[in-house]
């Protein structure tokens, strides 16, 4: 078995099939032993995941092989560990959905899947847009973690960022906590999560398909959940909400992280307030 050929079985790359049939790779399929690797074979091999669509695809292939090769270090296999190349993800675009186009995608729900998935993926819709939980800490939201909030008889979303650790807690509609309460699942402790068990990123996978065939059907050919994120945000800044609470609300470990991708809503309220003050002159 080739060095190449050992790497992609030990997770060194995101889609072995491809990138073993890489005519790129053919010095690296030549090399049978860790100590024979040079550099130039290893930015060979990486230039490889150039083809890969998506970054974060390209930076999970990185990581693997870096656990490879601390792994034959470790092992004595070779001297030190090579740096590899950094991949950069690049970050969604924030693109809050307006008024017509939210409603637009609820309206469209109904004729797009069958009655009781219909009501699920509603209801998970209208979770991220008034709770403003990214796609996996929605899908993976138990039961216990809606609250009622006896103080202001309203439900409160309460629970952890899987990204960061950051504990999250929101109040949300009635209309919204209505839905999630009466929505069908198998699993008695999860509103969305079938099995409960298993990989979360599968099921992340399915409904994040669901959520682009809805997004599609409304006529919004490159719409994606995080936008429901991104409406959540933008509509709290342009209602006067500080961004420091915006970031709390979001579950960010840092205001750096919010003003990143929502300060031109919060320059937009500003001239909006500019605007204001400015007509009484």
């Amino acid at each position: 078995m080739s060095l190449q050929k050992a790497m992609l079985c030990l997770g060194g790359a995101a889609d072995s099939t491809h990138v073993w049939r890489s005519r790129r790779n053919a010095a690296l399929r030549q090399i049978y032993f860790p100590a024979d690797m040079r550099k130039e074979d290893l930015i060979e091999f990486q230039a490889a995941w150039d083809t890969y669509k998506s970054t974060q695809t390209r930076a999970r292939a990185t990581t693997r092989l870096a656990g490879f090769l601390n792994f034959a270090h470790e092992s004595g296999w070779i001297d030190k560990v090579p740096k590899l190349s950094r991949v950069k993800i690049d970050e969604p675009p924030t693109l809050p959905l307006s008024t017509e186009e939210y409603q637009r995608l609820l309206d469209t729900i109904p004729s797009t899947f069958k009655p009781e998935k219909a009501a699920r993926v509603r209801a998970l819709v209208q979770l991220m847009r008034f709770s403003g939980l990214a796609i996996r800490d929605a899908v993976t939201l138990e039961r216990r973690e809606l609250v009622w909030d006896e103080a202001r008889k309203l439900h409160r979303v309460t629970t952890k960022r899987t990204k960061t650790g950051t504990d999250v807690s929101v109040i949300i509609p009635p209309a919204v906590s209505a839905e999630l309460l009466t929505v069908h699942n198998d699993h008695p402790d999860y509103f969305f999560w079938n099995t409960g068990t298993g990989k979360e990123s599968s099921a992340v996978t399915n409904w994040s398909h669901d959520l682009r065939k809805a997004f599609h059907a409304a006529g919004m050919q490159d719409g994606h959940s995080h936008q429901l994120r991104d409406t959540f945000a933008v509509a709290l800044l342009e209602k006067g909400v500080p961004i420091e609470e915006v970031s709390k609300l979001l579950g960010h470990e840092s205001i750096k992280t919010t003003e990143k991708h929502y300060a031109p809503w919060v320059q937009a309220r500003q001239d909006r307030l500019d605007s204001l003050v400015s007509a009484t002159f």
